[in-house]
């Protein structure tokens, strides 16, 4: 399947029905007077979140959606059928764009979240809304109005606690496959990974937590360079970042900060990320070596925080790394708690 995160649509709600001239004609009843129906409701067009969807692949092939017109009133002041609304379903954590104003219409992240894109157009009142004093036989009536119509621009912003970020070829790809039931592709050259990739953790507590291996991070990947620029937004509803640092690499320490200085170019917050480092591939290299403790002590230094040892291939470490993800993230979820009560939310 392939993964398909952007996509532009063209929606178009229900005209309303038009009104409806018409006079009530019964027996033994004179001057019946005017009796026509207004027009039923155009169909609006909504979105809905739902967690069976993953991509937007399929608005690839359809990309045209539009709601039913309603129906035109009839006699004896009988209203026009509202026509059917049209609702899309789109994977939890779509936005929705205008994509003449780029204003954000709508962030779709809980599954049955659902925003009216379009709404219907209204029906035109019938010749009997017309009815005054001085106008006791109205000859005409309104016609429905037009419904919305807009071009949306649809991006998805997949739905992770943890990011996996690192340079090409760092481990991400084999980390998320060794902690889940996902199988990305692996191989030993760069770039292996052209999607992101999810898989689901299962945490001590028996639920599960969503990972995702970001792909294509290089120097200049804000800019567009390699991957990372189409796939960098995809971090911003993370949590958590773990941030693996290939040991093999003939300077460690460059490729640490390449990727801090794209997630800072980025912006919208991912400089300040909490962060969880691991060095990777630790079962190639002397762990006695007096060049690879300089590097460990050095990274540690620079970003102030310890340095896990892990090979994902090995599993050497794992134990010890998941420990740490989950401490970190209770510790988040405390401090959110806590800020929430601070301020009267619980």
């Amino acid at each position: 399947m392939q993964f398909i995160d952007r996509a532009d649509v063209q929606v178009a709600a229900g005209k309303g029905g038009d009104g409806m001239v018409a006079f009530r004609r019964e027996k033994y009843i004179p001057a019946g007077g005017p009796s026509g129906g207004t027009g039923g409701r155009g169909g609006s067009v909504f979105m809905v979140a739902v967690e069976s969807l993953q991509t937007l692949l399929d608005f690839q092939y359809n990309r045209i959606f539009k709601g039913e017109n309603g129906k035109k009133g009839a006699p004896k002041n009988m209203t026009g059928a509202s026509g059917a609304d049209r609702t899309i379903e789109v994977p939890c954590g779509t936005v929705v764009y205008d994509a003449e104003t780029q204003a954000i219409l709508a962030d779709l992240v809980t599954p049955g979240q659902t925003f009216c894109v379009a709404k219907g157009g209204k029906g035109g009142l019938g010749n009997k809304c017309f009815l005054t004093n001085s106008n006791r036989a109205p000859d005409y009536a309104l016609p429905g109005k037009e419904g919305e119509h807009k071009f949306l621009r649809l991006e998805l912003k997949l739905l992770a606690e943890v990011g996996i970020i690192g340079l090409p070829n760092a481990g991400k790809s084999t980390l998320i496959s060794a902690l889940s039931a996902a199988r990305p592709k692996i191989a030993d050259y760069p770039f292996t990974t052209l999607i992101p990739n999810l898989g689901v953790v299962k945490k001590p507590t028996g639920d599960g937590t969503v990972f995702a291996d970001i792909p294509g991070l290089i120097a200049g990947a804000h800019e567009g360079a390699g991957l990372g620029y189409e796939f960098l937004r995809h971090i911003e509803r993370t949590r958590l970042l773990l941030h693996l640092v290939d040991i093999t690499s003939e300077d460690p320490i460059a490729d640490y900060i390449t990727i801090q200085e794209e997630l800072k170019a980025y912006g919208r917050g991912l400089g300040d990320r909490p962060q969880i480092l691991a060095f990777n591939k630790v079962d190639a290299i002397d762990l006695e070596d007096e060049e690879i403790g300089n590097a460990i002590a050095r990274l540690q230094e620079i970003s102030g925080a310890p340095v896990l040892m892990i090979s994902a291939v090995s599993r050497v470490g794992l134990d010890e790394l998941m420990h740490q993800v989950w401490l970190k993230l209770d510790e988040m979820n405390e401090s959110e708690a806590e800020a929430l009560s601070a301020v009267g939310v619980l």
